[in-house]
């Protein structure tokens, strides 16, 4: 009987669940996983664009200087770039696959501030005249910040590969007092971009604001800058969780 009578309970409990439907705690948990999801799919969506996006520019202009040139030695220049840069997009690849399938094997870690110089490398090797200047110990900056800062300074650099070509290009990245300032500029040449236009422009602004900073995008005294500060302390920071 005693059986019987919790049996009838749990039935009660299942048919009045079927009938109200879940409780506000259920539904505000399951908004809570499908809002998680949705930031995840935009964050790994923003990824592939920026790590790809780059690579491809930097091999389709590689390419086109190479053949443009007709100098084997620009061309075996062009080609270890073009080799390189496919190198680290296809890490990148696969570390944004393994998120997919949600495995439990460890990812690649992103690439950070402290790898600067292969973002600019790149750049050169693709015809772009950089002139870099880097002030502060870029090691220190906490991982978050540091990750999302290389993210902005790639698609920066790819943007004015993809717009203007082998223009010269200033880059300063600044770890200042409870911030990093990054500012990239270059000479406009051909149509003017839209400030507000492009997912990777609007991907900048979307990185510094995830960190509680602040971007700028579009001509600036007769340049195209792009300038971002990001607060070195993430702790409080919403959707960012730890400082490394």
């Amino acid at each position: 009987m005693l059986a019987s009578i919790v049996g009838l309970g749990e039935l009660a409990t299942l048919v009045a669940r079927r009938l109200l439907g879940p409780t506000p705690a259920e539904r505000l948990t399951a908004l809570e996983e499908r809002t998680e999801q949705l930031l995840e799919r935009t964050r790994i969506a923003r990824e592939l664009h920026d790590s790809i996006g780059h690579a491809l520019t930097v091999a389709v202009v590689q390419a086109g200087a190479a053949r443009a040139a007709g100098n084997p030695e620009f061309t075996d220049r062009a080609l270890v770039a073009i080799e390189e840069t496919g190198r680290a997009a296809l890490e990148d690849l696969e570390r944004v696959l393994l998120v997919l399938r949600e495995s439990a094997q460890p990812a690649s870690q992103r690439p950070t501030l402290v790898e600067t110089d292969r973002l600019l490398e790149s750049a050169r090797a693709s015809g772009a005249k950089v002139d870099a200047e880097v002030s502060g110990p870029l090691e220190q900056v906490p991982g978050p910040v540091s990750r999302e800062g290389y993210r902005i300074l790639q698609e920066a650099l790819t943007n004015v590969l993809r717009h203007s070509g082998p223009v010269p290009v200033r880059v300063r990245i600044d770890v200042a007092v409870g911030r990093l300032d990054l500012e990239v500029t270059n000479p406009l040449a051909g149509p003017t971009m839209q400030p507000g236009g492009g997912s990777g422009l609007r991907g900048i602004r979307e990185r510094a604001a995830l960190l509680g900073g602040e971007a700028e995008t579009g001509p600036y005294e007769g340049e195209w800058r792009v300038r971002a500060r990001l607060p070195l302390d993430t702790q409080d920071t919403p959707g960012v969780i730890g400082c490394r």
